[in-house]
């Protein structure tokens, strides 16, 4: 349905900008380290489908509404900030603590925090709706095109999100002295609170 070439130009373009520090880099990192891989994976099935679906709604016309409704776009913008922002804080607050292997309920947990860090990220429904036409044929079936480009892009950002959960996972190993995980947990927090702000300024008009 798409030419091969411009497949391979989609998927280095998604996998650069997935490889950009971003929300789900920083909050995965954290969340691994404080909590372990099962965790981090949990929260990785709920980024994958918050990505799902704003591709979806992106392709339904959902990404042009947000863009061309200022106020839609400034509150979905300011409660995803805000989300960041209370998870930064909530992995500083638990930095003094080490946490058990999490039962059913928190894994729940962490899948709807995943999802909503991405409901709740305007940035991403605008890269679908200004990424996807580039790739797309209109003189071929659209819906049928944008789905397969959905999921490229939601494969790669999956495939990248469970490596740095297992590399977080990994350090968590390394620091069972109380005083260096709390130090490292903390700096993690810092940079979710620095993503944040960064991600604030870089979706003001």
């Amino acid at each position: 349905m798409i030419e091969i070439t411009a497949l391979l130009a989609f998927a280095f373009t998604v996998l650069v900008i997935e490889l950009t520090p971003g929300p789900n880099m920083a909050w995965l990192a954290v969340l691994s380290v404080s909590e372990g891989r099962r965790a981090g994976l949990a929260a990785v099935a709920g980024i994958a489908l918050g990505l799902t679906v704003i591709a979806a709604a992106a392709a339904l016309g959902l990404g042009a509404v947000i863009e061309r409704y200022d106020w839609l776009y400034q509150g979905l913008r300011w409660a995803g900030v805000g989300f960041l922002l209370y998870l930064g804080l909530e992995g500083w607050r638990k930095a003094n603590t080490r946490q058990e292997a999490p039962d059913h309920q928190s894994k729940m947990r962490y899948f709807a925090r995943g999802f909503l860090i991405n409901a709740l990220n305007p940035k991403a429904a605008l890269f679908y709706v200004a990424v996807f036409p580039q790739f797309i044929d209109p003189a071929k079936p659209v819906a049928i095109q944008a789905a397969l480009l959905a999921v490229i892009s939601v494969t790669i950002a999956t495939a990248i999100h469970i490596a740095i959960v297992l590399l977080a996972g990994s350090a968590r190993h390394f620091l069972n002295d109380p005083a260096r995980h709390r130090v490292f947990q903390r700096a993690l927090s810092l940079l979710l609170v620095g993503v944040a702000i960064w991600l604030l300024a870089a979706t003001a008009r």
